[in-house]
């Protein structure tokens, strides 16, 4: 595995850090204050083929591969968690799947608009009765000659409130369980579908969370995803590659106070000098940096298998729960340098403070990743 970004990836990088640097940091705050989706970045962003990375030039993406979209995603998330999971959720939750499972058809229909970023995708499995159990969900799909009828509910929808396309994961035969689940491609201007009020929360405020209900909505055979009784491997599979997403988003937000704790450091003065020179502070931002860099460092080798098709839902697992745990302590610490300048939200790392705690809890939370993780070592002791 290389451990360097190439030419290509450096120019990437340098090219997302400016377009984050002069887009998105000027309205973090507003948006977070205001929970205003940023609609406009993400149309910018699509111009800049950052909607679908991963995927291919002729299906309408970037052309590049998943460590390159991790880059991009930290680079976003530095400045803004918000930006961050909503590029994240099209990239991994939407375009991938499409990529993976979708027959040429669909590729033309669905994934070359979100690729493009001319759409905006959302992933519609979670539901008030089935969270870490996704098995459990209650969403029905009957089939009806050439037409399936969906009715049921999903919350906690990144993306929802602005999304253009979901994909929806509903049950053809309870009975079946997880056998019995299946992958749809829905417009969301279909007559059936509705969203609920846009979610309030701890951090990441504009992301576009809410709440969509199906009733009687009309879903053609040919607008499913895979076959039935695929859906549960399609989401699984999916998710695997959110997490690298969600990983790269936490080293985001964990660089984003790491910058902001040094800067202030360097500045805040007590005793008569910079608190950048009390041995405390120092050592606070030694174990900060040193996280952070193992942090990436997991979630490359994560992306790196997923592009040499590898199996790699183990370090996928590691890299989100390490990534999203190192986010919490890193965040946490440089609100601690800040001291009571950091409680306020004059300064960024209150924000950041609050928008690491949902990177241990969405995408699966920290004890799926757990369960994940000892699942392989012990099947590989």
């Amino acid at each position: 595995m290389q451990i360097e970004l190439s030419e290509e990836q450096v120019l990437l990088r340098d090219t997302v850090r400016r377009f984050a640097a002069e887009v998105v940091a000027p309205r973090a705050r507003e948006i977070d204050a205001s929970g205003e989706f940023p609609a406009e970045f993400f149309r910018r962003a699509g111009e800049l083929g950052l909607a679908g990375v991963a995927v291919p030039e002729a299906e309408g993406g970037a052309g590049m591969d998943t460590v390159s979209y991790c880059v991009v995603i930290e680079e976003i998330s530095r400045y803004c968690a918000s930006s961050g999971v909503i590029l994240s959720v099209n990239n991994s939750l939407v375009c991938d799947p499409i990529l993976r499972f979708g027959t040429p058809d669909q590729r033309r229909r669905y994934l070359r608009p979100l690729a493009a970023g001319e759409k905006l995708g959302c992933f519609a499995l979670t539901e008030p009765e089935a969270g870490s159990d996704a098995a459990a969900l209650r969403t029905t799909a009957r089939r009806e000659g050439e037409e399936y009828r969906l009715d049921g509910t999903k919350v906690f929808i990144t993306n929802g409130t602005h999304a253009d396309v979901a994909i929806v994961f509903a049950s053809v035969d309870p009975e079946k369980k997880h056998r019995g689940i299946a992958a749809f491609l829905v417009p969301t201007d279909a007559p059936g579908f509705s969203r609920g009020h846009h979610e309030y929360k701890l951090g990441v405020q504009a992301s576009g969370t809410t709440q969509l209900y199906f009733e009687n909505l009309r879903v053609p055979v040919a607008d499913r995803l895979g076959e039935e009784g695929d859906g549960f491997k399609i989401a699984m599979a999916t998710l695997d590659g959110g997490r690298v997403g969600i990983a790269a988003q936490a080293v985001g937000i964990a660089r984003g106070a790491l910058e902001a704790a040094l800067a202030y450091a360097k500045e805040r003065r007590q005793f008569g000098k910079a608190i950048a020179e009390f041995q405390a502070i120092q050592f606070y931002l030694a174990d900060m940096a040193m996280e952070i860099d193992a942090a990436r460092l997991l979630t490359y080798r994560a992306a790196w298998a997923k592009d040499h098709r590898k199996r790699y839902s183990l370090e996928a697992a590691q890299a989100k729960l390490y990534s999203s745990e190192v986010a919490q302590k890193v965040t946490n610490r440089a609100l601690q340098i800040h001291g009571g300048y950091g409680y306020t939200r004059d300064y960024d790392v209150e924000r950041f403070f609050r928008d690491a705690r949902i990177t241990e809890i969405y995408e699966g939370t920290s004890e799926i990743q757990k369960l994940v993780i000892s699942d392989w070592i012990l099947r590989e002791a």
